[in-house]
């Protein structure tokens, strides 16, 4: 079953640019939405000025697109990828990151946007179990709960291979010990495949916490490599037919950051892609 569904992209791939004109080629490839990388060297949110705002707006006007998604996961401005994580074992470490999805919900607050993406809890620190790392886990949400109320803003938990939270019944246990009116769940279909899980048999148990899909191809091997849609091996047009099915109604968003050196023409390769599929 093919249909239309709205499209981004993330700016993610266009480290290399810009932000405004990430956002003027992806609108150019004919995407319905761009997501919003929340760190450098595009919008983030602890030095975020008003005129940043605003000139976020003018670039999404001017191409004619919407936000898809406020991906507050990569923190390369501190460290990296997944540190500070929600589970360090120093506290004031753990903190920054704390801090920084405050941010980050602030920063989508006005923006008009009604969620944010975020880590899995981070990886287990070495010596430490996963009980303890859940258990700081949800300790952070907790503490983050009554600003994601204030600011209107939930929090999309999105399962990673190798981080605290990698498949679909590890979310699901965490869901139960949280306030799911604000949390969510960032459904990202390679990172289930590649946890040997098929992502369209999972999309109906998540439904009911997804507010936004990723999207990407990843090799046969299964290996966390985010790779050009039709590259891999995923049953991609089941995956969305699945999505389709639930009568959501937000954004897929494609997302390639390892292709930074051919962002645009990589943009425009899965923009082709869903087309020939159907699916644009």
């Amino acid at each position: 079953m093919s249909s239309e569904l709205r499209l981004g992209f993330s700016t993610n791939a266009f480290r290399e640019y810009a932000l405004d004109e990430a956002i003027e080629t992806i609108g150019d490839a004919g995407y319905d939405g761009v997501e919003l990388l929340l760190d450098e060297p595009h919008l983030y949110p602890t030095t975020a000025t008003d005129a940043d705002l605003d000139a976020v707006r003018a670039a999404l006007a001017g191409a004619n697109v919407a936000i898809s998604n406020c991906n507050a996961f990569m923190l390369t401005a501190i460290e990296g990828f997944h540190h500070p994580s929600y589970v360090e074992p120093d506290d004031e470490y753990r903190q920054r990151r704390i801090d920084y999805t405050a941010d980050a919900l602030r920063v989508a607050a006005a923006l008009d946007q009604p969620y944010v993406s975020v880590e899995p809890g981070g990886p287990v620190p070495d010596g430490k179990s996963r009980e303890w790392a859940m258990d700081r886990f949800v300790a952070a949400i907790e503490e983050l709960t009554p600003i994601a109320r204030e600011t209107g803003v939930d929090l999309l938990v999105e399962p990673e291979p190798d981080l605290l939270i990698e498949t679909t019944d590890q979310f699901l246990s965490f869901a139960d010990r949280v306030d799911t009116d604000v949390v969510g769940c960032n459904f990202d279909a390679g990172h289930l495949f590649c946890v040997g899980e098929e992502p369209p048999a999972q999309v109906e148990r998540l439904a009911p916490y997804t507010q936004h899909y990723h999207l990407e191809d990843i090799p046969a091997d299964r290996r966390h490599e985010h790779t050009a849609l039709g590259d891999g091996a995923m049953d991609i047009d089941a995956f969305l037919t699945a999505v389709a099915a639930t009568d959501y109604d937000g954004y897929v968003t494609v997302e390639l950051y390892p292709y930074q050196e051919t962002a645009a023409e990589t943009a425009r390769d899965a923009m082709d892609y869903l087309r020939d599929h159907g699916w644009a």
